[in-house]
C-alpha cells in the first residue's frame, strides 16, 4: 500500500488487464481478456452490452464475488481510500477483504427478491450486516442506523419489521441499496439495479441514487444493457462485448458520436431521446460462442463495415487515429491516420 494526497481527479479504482476463465483444465472459456477501467473519485460510470458480454462476470471478479468455476487468471484491482492509501483487492487476505467489502467498496445485486432473505425481517438483514462491521456499536444504535438508511433511501422506518415479500419490488430494491450504503463506502456498483421494475420506478431509483451520490460523494459503476438509459445518468460509458471493453467515453459522445459500429448498434436498439421517431435496427446475429473463438475481432461477422484486417487481427483498445480526447475504441475503421470518422448512427 502506498499514501497519497487525494483530489476530486484522482482513481478511486483501477481495474488492470483482469483476465477471467471459466472451467479448469486445458481448454477454459476465456471470458474475461485483459480488461482495464478507471472510475475517477464522485463519478458515474456506465458499463453497458449485451446479456453475455462480460459484464457482471467482470464486477464480481473485481469484487473477488466470483463462484465456481470462475477463476481469476490475471490482473489487478487498485482501491484507494479516502486516505490516500491503494491496495490490490485481489492481493488481499480473507479478513482483509472481508473488512473492505461494504466499508469500502460495496454491491447491489441484480433482483433483490433473490438478494434478501425471504425469512429474515428487514431489520434483521440491516442490522446483521451493520454488526458484523462494527461489532462495538450497540445493537439499540445499529438499529436506529438502520432506520436511518430506509429513510434514505425514502422507506418508512416502520417497514424494518417487514419481511422482503411484504414490500413492493421497487422497495425491496431500495433496501438493498440502503444496505450497500450502510457503512458508507467509496464505490457502489449496481448490477442491473432496475430489473423487472417498471419505467417510472426505475426513474424513481436512478433519480435518488443520483441524489445520494451527491449527497454522500460515492463513486457508481453502473452496468446496464440500455445505454440511452446511461446518457442521462453517467459521466462516462464504457461498452463492452464478448469479455472486452470496445470503446469508452464521455456518454455524451456515446450518444452522438459512437465510434464502434458495436456500439453504434447498441443505440440503434433503443428509441431516441429526443427528436422524431425513427426505425429501430438492432444488431444482426449473436454474440459468438466465447469457447471457441476465431481470430480477429469478435464483432466482425456482425459488423456493416468489416473489411479484412477484421477477420484476421485482433483490434486493440486505444486512442483513435484524430486522437478525440477522453475516447478509447477498439476498432480497425479508426487506427489509420487517414481514415474517416464514419456517423455510425443517424441523429
Amino acid at each position: 500500500m502506498s499514501a497519497g494526497a487525494v483530489t476530486a481527479e484522482d482513481p478511486v479504482l483501477e481495474v488492470r488487464n483482469l483476465s477471467v476463465d471459466y472451467g479448469f483444465g486445458d481448454d477454459p472459456t476465456h471470458v474475461l481478456r485483459d480488461v482495464s477501467l478507471t472510475l475517477r473519485r464522485g463519478e458515474v460510470l456506465g458499463l453497458a452490452g449485451e446479456s453475455g458480454c462480460g459484464k457482471s462476470t467482470l464486477a464480481y471478479a473485481a469484487t473477488r464475488l466470483l463462484p465456481p468455476p470462475g477463476l481469476i487468471t490475471g490482473g489487478e484491482v487498485w482501491l484507494t481510500g479516502r486516505d490516500g492509501k491503494r491496495a490490490d483487492l485481489l492481493a488481499l487476505s480473507d479478513a482483509e477483504l472481508r473488512a473492505a467489502r461494504w466499508r469500502d467498496i460495496a454491491i447491489v445485486f441484480q433482483g433483490a427478491m433473490s438478494s434478501l432473505n425471504p425469512v429474515f425481517r428487514v431489520e434483521k438483514q440491516l442490522v446483521d450486516g451493520i454488526l458484523a462491521h462494527r461489532p462495538r456499536m450497540g445493537r439499540g444504535e445499529a438499529r436506529e442506523r438502520a432506520a436511518e438508511l430506509l429513510r434514505l433511501v425514502g422507506i418508512s422506518a416502520d417497514r424494518l419489521r417487514a419481511y422482503p415479500h411484504q414490500l413492493s419490488g421497487g422497495m425491496r430494491q431500495r433496501v438493498m441499496i440502503a444496505m450497500a450504503l450502510a457503512l458508507e463506502p467509496q464505490v457502489l456498483i449496481m448490477d442491473e439495479p432496475t430489473t423487472a421494475l417498471d419505467v417510472v420506478m426505475q426513474r424513481q431509483i436512478l433519480e435518488q441514487v443520483m441524489e445520494l451520490r451527491e449527497r454522500l460523494g460515492f463513486s457508481v459503476v453502473l452496468i446496464t444493457h440500455d445505454v440511452s438509459l446511461l446518457v442521462e445518468v453517467a459521466d462516462r460509458i464504457a461498452v463492452m462485448y464478448a469479455g472486452e471493453i470496445v470503446e469508452t467515453a464521455a456518454a455524451r459522445d456515446v450518444y452522438t458520436q459512437p465510434r464502434h459500429p458495436y456500439s453504434a448498434g447498441l443505440l440503434g436498439s433503443f428509441p431516441p431521446l429526443h427528436g422524431p421517431r425513427r426505425d429501430l435496427s438492432g444488431i444482426p446475429g449473436a454474440p459468438p460462442d466465447l469457447s471457441q473463438r476465431e481470430p480477429g475481432c469478435p464483432f466482425a461477422p456482425r459488423c456493416p463495415h468489416v473489411m479484412d484486417v477484421c477477420r484476421t487481427e485482433l483490434p486493440v483498445l486505444g486512442r483513435t487515429a484524430q486522437a478525440e480526447d477522453g475516447r478509447l475504441v477498439a476498432c480497425h475503421l479508426h487506427t489509420s491516420e487517414s481514415a474517416k470518422l464514419p456517423d455510425l448512427v443517424a441523429r
